[in-house]
């Protein structure tokens, strides 16, 4: 049976992860659309470009790696990147494994859109009954809190919240991510995955060169 962590798939994960870390901590923020504390990024292409040239577990260890590294430099005492890293496995997995058995641009798009179904009916259940609540119990915040950095003009407050950001936030917000995700995935999977495949055929020669000295 083949190894399946070699050397290059390891180096792999690491540059799709190191890419993937680099791209989270590059937040876009939404203000006038959604909640001060949802921000864009595109953290989650790297990812689903290593789901689908190494596999499920490969894209769901450049999310888990991509959280590890971030924890340190959490603002939500770790809520939003717990949040991120349910999200994020529940849009790679699912795409990756479709992916998987149907290799092809249409299964690549299917995948997508079944992992972004996925991660959006996720981040609804996850919301409401486990980052919401952890997020108010770990920083000591109320809804109404919460409620003061919405967009003014939905008037939300503690009452509405949560069909206020159920309806208008959660979902929304999660197309937008798992949509431009998927944008960025398919416009630079061809072109990135033959980089990565070039730098690590040019690392395999000059190490059996090495060896052969």
């Amino acid at each position: 049976m083949e190894k399946f962590f070699t050397a290059r798939r390891i180096a792999k994960i690491a540059i799709f992860a190191a890419l993937s870390f680099v791209l989270y901590m590059i937040n876009i923020p939404l203000p006038f659309l959604f909640p001060a504390f949802l921000e864009i990024n595109l953290s989650d292409f790297p990812a689903l470009i290593g789901g689908f040239s190494l596999g499920p577990l490969c894209g769901a260890l450049i999310v888990l790696i991509k959280i590890i590294i971030k924890l340190p430099f959490s603002s939500t005492m770790c809520v939003g990147e717990f949040s991120d890293l349910v999200n994020g496995l529940a849009f790679v997995l699912p795409a990756s494994f479709f992916y998987k058995s149907y290799k092809t641009k249409k299964g690549a798009l299917i995948g997508m859109l079944i992992g972004g179904l996925a991660s959006i009916v996720t981040a609804i259940f996850a919301n409401v009954f486990a980052m919401i609540p952890l997020f108010l119990n770990v920083m000591h915040f109320s809804l109404g809190d919460i409620a003061a950095v919405c967009p003014s003009f939905f008037n939300v407050t503690a009452d509405n919240f949560y069909t206020y950001y159920i309806s208008l936030a959660v979902i929304p917000f999660n197309i937008l991510r798992c949509f431009l995700a998927g944008l960025v995935t398919m416009l630079t999977y061809k072109p990135l995955s033959k980089l990565i495949n070039k730098i690590n055929g040019e690392s395999a020669n000059s190490a059996n060169k090495d060896k052969s000295n």
